[in-house]
């Protein structure tokens, strides 16, 4: 007979649970196949059918340890390191030659590190397991909603009468993309510190920017700008013979190589640019006549007040190397930590594929829509009731998690009883 806690309600996971990834059994006799059912939100995962022991290659590869004592008190239990199976994601049987009669079981989610349970606050075997589980209870899984829709949406006397599964989970994708894109809060940030090349690798996930900034000593933001006009990364780069013609390799393809306009722009003093001289430019005000070794190119006395105002700025910028997969950043951000702000399509990890609740019901006007619109013979006016529902209910997500707090709205509206004197 399994062990298996009881629970009403939505949620699963006791305090113990949710906060330290742990939940605990008393069982008459532990290693003769007695199993034990967790509930917790995570599922469990034993890399191979012998990872239970830490010499085996795929131990790493473990999301929890199990821990056993005969007294349950602290500094008495020891990990679990004979035969262990496990199934259906949440229930783990032990098997060993001698079980153990009358004793404590705990299933503790960790990283390989994490700790060991039972013994201080500080030993307990917090790990990323846990944490992920953190803030869990805001969102419902991508194979949840999948699961909902066919229950609430699909069956006789109702709209659809019936659907492929694979159909539902293709929509059910495809909304979870477009959510992600100006809907859900699905952007992600990096911290990085820029290296003496000045460019860094774009994140594995990465659909597109939303924000770059530097940090400074004091932890605070200071955003970094797009190049522009102001200089490019070329996608092709080939090389050229003495009459310019681009040269081709033994195999006839166009041989390439780096990128000068990039080299220069990498090299390039942004006092030149932005017009924050410093003392030794003070008797010479130029505009943008410089050449890569500081010298004047021709005379331009008195040209200052011609500064663009979008370059007027010290912060520093930034552009996309589509070619190589890279941001490019400008000389002065060698060695800066800065944060990237970027938006994923919700579907790269497991974590990603996860919907606040708040958007569920426009997650099933989105598949609903999308089945009838793509169904022959289907009445025009049901398609275009669906559309305006599926806007609608698309509209409404936005405005709850644009989370505005009447607060923070009056703390910025008090700026305007100040007098602003020219």
């Amino acid at each position: 007979m399994a062990i298996q806690p009881g629970s009403d309600g939505l949620v699963t996971e006791n305090a113990q649970q949710y906060y330290q990834g742990s939940q605990g059994f008393r069982a008459g006799a532990v290693g003769n196949g007695q199993e034990f059912v967790t509930d917790f939100d995570s599922n469990l995962i034993l890399g191979s059918l012998t990872s239970w022991n830490p010499t085996d290659v795929d131990y790493a590869l473990n999301n929890f340890k199990v821990y056993t004592s005969a007294t349950g008190a602290a500094g008495s239990w020891s990990e679990w390191i004979t035969a262990m199976t496990v199934t259906n994601d949440k229930t783990i049987t032990l098997t060993t030659a001698s079980p153990v009669a009358n004793a404590f079981v705990v299933v503790q989610l960790s990283i390989l590190d994490g700790g060991k349970y039972g013994n201080t606050q500080a030993d307990k075997a917090y790990g990323q397991t846990v944490e992920d589980n953190y803030g869990s209870y805001q969102y419902v899984s991508l194979n949840e909603v999948v699961a909902n829709f066919l229950v609430g949406y699909v069956g006789q006397s109702k709209l659809i009468p019936n659907v492929k599964r694979t159909d539902v989970i293709f929509h059910a994708k495809r909304a979870m993309q477009e959510f992600s894109y100006d809907t859900l809060k699905s952007i992600k940030s990096a911290e990085l510190t820029v290296p003496s090349s000045l460019t860094l690798v774009l994140p594995q996930d990465y659909t597109n920017y939303v924000k770059i900034s530097w940090i400074d000593g004091l932890g605070v933001k200071h955003p970094l700008y797009p190049t522009n006009n102001l200089t490019t990364s070329p996608y092709y780069t080939q090389t050229q013979d003495s009459a310019g013609i681009p040269t081709q390799d033994n195999f006839g393809n166009d041989t390439e190589g780096t990128s000068i306009t990039q080299e220069r722009w990498h090299e390039a003093n942004q006092q030149f640019i932005n017009g924050n001289f410093t003392n030794d430019f003070t008797n010479d005000m130029w505009a943008y006549n410089w050449d890569s070794l500081g010298n004047v190119i021709g005379g331009a006395y008195g040209q200052m007040y011609g500064l663009d105002p979008q370059y007027a700025q010290m912060n520093g910028y930034f552009n996309l190397n589509e070619r190589e997969g890279k941001i490019s950043f400008s000389s002065d951000l060698v060695g800066k930590l800065i944060i990237l702000e970027y938006i994923s399509d919700g579907l790269a990890y497991d974590l990603d594929s996860r919907l606040p609740k708040m958007a569920e019901e426009a997650m099933y006007a989105y598949i609903i829509h999308a089945i009838i619109s793509t169904r022959i013979n289907q009445p025009e006016y049901v398609v275009q009731r669906l559309r305006r529902e599926k806007s609608s209910k698309l509209r409404n997500a936005k405005i709850r998690l644009s989370n505005i707090k009447l607060d923070e709205i009056v703390q910025v509206m008090r700026g305007k009883s100040k007098w602003i004197k020219s």
